[in-house]
């Protein structure tokens, strides 16, 4: 049976946001993705919801994601890159939904540049284990990618224990891919300042992930009806649970329509 830490929440939810690869898309399925998903986001933006994809892609990958995988309803708003913020323009286009933007690239261009030491020492380490990449974009040493999740584990506790260093260095991690972030910028807080900005309540926000990276939103904090799929890893669940939330049976976008089920989102 399906686990949850607590009964069915009635409330009326208002915003979903989700994340993409591993969470809706199952890339080992045929399809990736079932038209019940399809089938149950339409049916929460029909009585006035709204759905955000909340995602480690940068902006143009996950606008690729959704013709590739063949979504037939479109998100209300993007979060991507775990951190930027977007809506819709009165074109149709995708553009900064406020300020958080400009705000994040000040936070992170500062970060970056009292980090040089630190990211020295990253790269330092990371020269020790073969076949390790540092990711770099706009002058920086943004992120890493190892061959294996064993190689991660053995980074992250490097990560967590250095970080210190520098105030506000932070990372965050999905698989075998980690990206160096400031603190205060999240997958978690880019959710609470979209609720912001729409004036939505934690209660009436869903929230969904499947790793490390979705832990920031799946806490509680930002949304109060929290799930994830059976495929998550063992942190995520964890998380879920002690936040009150659903662990489902289903894998991917299964698990998330049964969530939104127990939830009361979808009939």
């Amino acid at each position: 049976m399906p686990v949850s830490s607590s009964s069915p929440n009635q409330s009326v939810i208002k915003l979903l946001s989700t994340d993409f690869d591993g969470t809706l898309v199952n890339h080992e399925a045929i399809p990736p993705v079932g038209p019940e998903l399809f089938s149950a986001l339409k049916q929460v933006q029909a009585r006035g919801g709204f759905w955000a994809v909340n995602t480690g892609r940068e902006l143009a990958h996950i606008v690729e994601g959704l013709q590739e995988f063949g979504f037939t309803v479109e998100p209300d708003y993007v979060l991507t890159a775990e951190r930027e913020v977007f809506h819709r323009g009165p074109t149709g286009e995708w553009q900064d939904f406020g300020d958080w933007n400009a705000r994040c690239v000040v936070a992170h261009n500062e970060l970056f540049a009292g980090a040089g030491s630190l990211l020295q020492e990253i790269e330092e380490f990371v020269a020790q284990i073969p076949g390790t990449q540092m990711i770099r974009m706009g002058g920086h040493v943004v992120g890493l990618v190892t061959r294996t999740d064993a190689e991660m584990d053995r980074i992250c506790v490097f990560l967590e224990r250095e970080r210190v260093k520098v105030p506000s260095f932070h990372f965050m991690r999905n698989t075998v891919y980690v990206r160096f972030c400031h603190e205060d910028y999240s997958k978690g807080s880019a959710l609470g300042e979209l609720a912001r900005l729409l004036q939505i309540e934690p209660a009436e926000i869903f929230a969904a992930g499947d790793h490390f990276n979705d832990l920031p939103m799946l806490d509680g904090q930002y949304a109060k009806a929290v799930a994830c799929p059976a495929n998550a890893v063992g942190a995520v669940k964890e998380t879920v649970l002690a936040a009150g939330g659903y662990v489902a049976k289903g894998i991917c976008g299964d698990g998330i329509v049964e969530a939104l089920r127990h939830f009361g989102a979808v009939t």
